[in-house]
């Protein structure tokens, strides 16, 4: 056992939340030190090398345009010139009595808001014309914003709109669950409104897409650099196995080496169960306790497949696209985004993704693999005579937290522990669902906390016709 090294802010977890808190600390004059018990940062937005398949894969993360955070963050830490930006989505569906596959761009024009999407929606053929009006109708219901309280389930809002199940299918369900991650039952009103709302009204600079060109853990380690230049320190491969508080109010953390790490101030950084753990670790009468853990009971997990498969030729020049009637919410183009060869006769990468995967958790590898490589086929035509030289899945069964109606009581701001003890991560309460603007608003909003000022960035105004109307 090592003696406790002193800072003035103590952080666990390497995640963007912590990331998030280090930068604006550091940059406050602060003396930052960062825990992170994996060998790379990045949280659960990370990358690995994949022993068997002898490469780098990831659960391709996305940011949208109202993500003003976080896209802050990578705008002044460099992590921007690897974005590459999107203004419309390709959605895939196959014409029911052809099997001819149909293409729908939907995205942002020059028409002001609120009636940047409308082009690409009008031009839709994944809607009848019926769909088209009652979705519009139903998207004018969050014109002037979305819920205060989110303890209604989407699954009754979109009964109470009557919706067609094409409308579901093509349009309500692709986009709530390739966002929150969940099925209408699991999800509030109040966090699909906020999805509708910003990306497709609000503002025509809100639902541009962005997507690294880099693996995850490569893209936000330049968070973790910005945080270096201006003193943090990272300590990696650094299990935290208990806190306490000393009698003189320091903050000890002790972590799985015996080596002990204290700060005036402890910043727990990390996933809402991690956290839970680290405070079981305080005595029992501890405030802490009392305060935050019976917060947890009301928490759950939602999981997220992805499904790696390397051709041995181009199958698509699309850089990306949702599916439309399949188990497969999304496919990337792993090739094309990270801008490698488009010829044809070179290999390329795919990474398709089953959001709110929870049947996926109790299916064999093989029977996935399967099933993703007959219903790519549909939409990939090129597929079907091309080579898979290697293939691979990876499960995360806590890739988010689930956005349960009437969790926002539960969620703890991020002063609520008290004692000089903080919390920080998408879970705790921002004002946003799983995302990882949600972990970078945590941050900054504990940095906040910590260093009595704000560090947030603005939301995005409203434009165009919205400014009338917001």
């Amino acid at each position: 056992m090592t003696a406790a090294s002193t800072s003035d802010v103590l952080i666990i977890g390497g995640g963007v939340a912590g990331l998030s808190a280090a930068v604006a600390l550091a940059e406050s004059g602060a003396r930052v030190t960062v825990l992170e018990r994996k060998p790379y940062v990045g949280g659960r937005a990370y990358s690995y090398p994949h022993p068997a398949l002898d490469e780098v894969i990831d659960s391709q993360h996305v940011l949208v345009g109202c993500c003003t955070n976080l896209i802050d963050l990578c705008q002044r830490s460099g992590a921007d010139q690897h974005l590459r930006w999107y203004n419309t989505i390709p959605f895939l569906h196959i014409e029911q009595g052809t099997g001819r596959v149909r293409r729908s761009d939907l995205g942002t024009s020059s028409v002001p808001a609120p009636a940047h999407a409308a082009l690409g929606f009008l031009k839709a053929s994944m809607l009848s014309v019926s769909d088209k009006v009652a979705v519009a109708t139903s998207l004018l219901k969050f014109l002037r914003g979305y819920p205060a309280h989110d303890d209604e389930p989407f699954s009754a809002w979109i009964k109470r709109e009557r919706a067609s199940q094409q409308a579901i299918r093509n349009f309500w369900e692709p986009l709530v669950v390739a966002t929150l991650n969940d099925s209408f039952d699991r999800c509030s009103t109040k966090y699909a409104g906020q999805v509708f709302h910003e990306i497709f009204l609000k503002s025509s600079a809100g639902g541009r897409q962005a997507i690294p060109t880099q693996p995850l853990s490569v893209f936000y380690a330049a968070f973790a650099e910005l945080a270096e230049r201006h003193g943090a320190t990272f300590q990696l491969r650094c299990s935290v196995d208990r806190i306490e508080q000393l009698p003189n109010g320091i903050w000890q953390a002790t972590d799985s080496e015996g080596n002990q790490h204290s700060a005036a101030r402890l910043l727990l950084a990390t996933p809402f169960e991690q956290t839970q753990r680290l405070l079981q670790t305080l005595p029992e009468d501890a405030p802490q306790r009392a305060r935050i853990l019976p917060m947890f009971s009301h928490f759950a997990h939602a999981p997220i497949t992805t499904v790696h498969l390397w051709y041995d030729r181009e199958v698509t020049d699309l850089p990306q696209a949702a599916l439309l009637g399949t188990g497969i919410q999304w496919m990337f183009n792993k090739t094309r985004i990270r801008g490698g060869a488009s010829a044809e006769s070179q290999p390329s990468y795919l990474e398709l993704v089953i959001a709110a995967s929870f049947k996926e958790l109790h299916r064999t590898r093989e029977d996935i693999l399967e099933q993703a490589i007959r219903e790519i086929a549909l939409f990939l035509p090129r597929t079907r005579d091309s080579k898979i030289i290697k293939a691979g899945i990876l499960k995360e069964a806590r890739a988010t937290f689930s956005v349960l109606p009437g969790l926002d009581q539960y969620r703890p701001a991020q002063d609520a522990p008290g004692g000089n003890l903080y919390l920080a991560g998408d879970w705790t309460r921002t004002n946003w669902p799983s995302t990882m603007e949600g972990a970078a608003r945590s941050g900054r909003l504990a940095a906040g906390a910590i260093a009595g000022k704000s560090f947030m960035v603005p939301e995005l105004p409203p434009s165009g016709l919205m400014r009338l109307i917001c």
